[in-house]
């Protein structure tokens, strides 16, 4: 398999840390998205968004979205389960993880910072924006997870919830909101990035870290 994607992309992040938790391997491509690598023709004939990740699944299809790929590889190899059994928990872990990858993260993400710019707001107008963002968000999330034991979001491992939340907060934290206002959040980050699945998968440990 390749996965392709960039090492302070959140959404590649998730990616990584479930091929880690899964005990596959794939060969990294990285695609450079501050200097535009994401457009160039012979990635967007793979990935007609010009977005990261995409996963080249090793038999000549190719995969895109961070969820779906997840998903995908819960389906194609069950152990260790990404996802809850029971139904209704199934859907909990669901709700949690949408509310990231699907509220927060695309509305804080570079091609939207860039229209802000592009429309002529201020740099600090642009980082407040993403600083209220994470922060709206996450206090929703704190909230969702507040009368779970723990220690991840749903319970004794780590599931879709926590693979996206990592790399959510770490996205917080660079734009400097203050986390310790989520504690419950903070306790299950705490027990995802003490794994190895997580720690390797963060993006200071990738080839193309600057």
């Amino acid at each position: 398999m390749r996965l392709h994607g960039y090492f302070r992309s959140s959404a590649a992040y998730r990616v990584r840390i479930a091929l880690n938790l899964k005990g596959l391997r794939a060969d990294h491509v990285a695609h450079h998205l501050r200097k535009g690598e994401q457009r160039a023709p012979d990635y967007l004939a793979l990935n007609p968004q010009g977005l990261v990740p995409t996963l080249e699944t090793g038999d000549g299809r190719v995969l895109t979205q961070s969820l779906a790929i997840m998903e995908w590889l819960d389906e194609t190899h069950p152990a260790p389960p990404l996802l809850p059994k029971d139904p209704f928990r199934r859907a909990l872990v669901r709700a949690f993880a949408f509310a990231i990858a699907c509220e927060i993260h695309p509305v804080q993400n570079l091609k939207v910072l860039a229209r802000l710019r592009g429309l002529g707001f201020a740099e600090a107008q642009v980082q407040d924006w993403a600083r209220q963002v994470n922060a709206e968000g996450l206090e929703a999330c704190e909230t969702l997870v507040a009368d779970e034991p723990g220690p991840f979001c749903f319970g004794a491992t780590p599931t879709l919830a926590d693979i996206c939340l990592t790399p959510q907060l770490a996205n917080a934290r660079r734009f400097g909101v203050d986390v310790a206002a989520f504690p419950r959040l903070l306790r299950a980050e705490a027990a995802a990035r003490a794994l190895p699945a997580f720690a390797e998968a963060a993006p200071e440990r990738q080839a193309d870290a600057e």
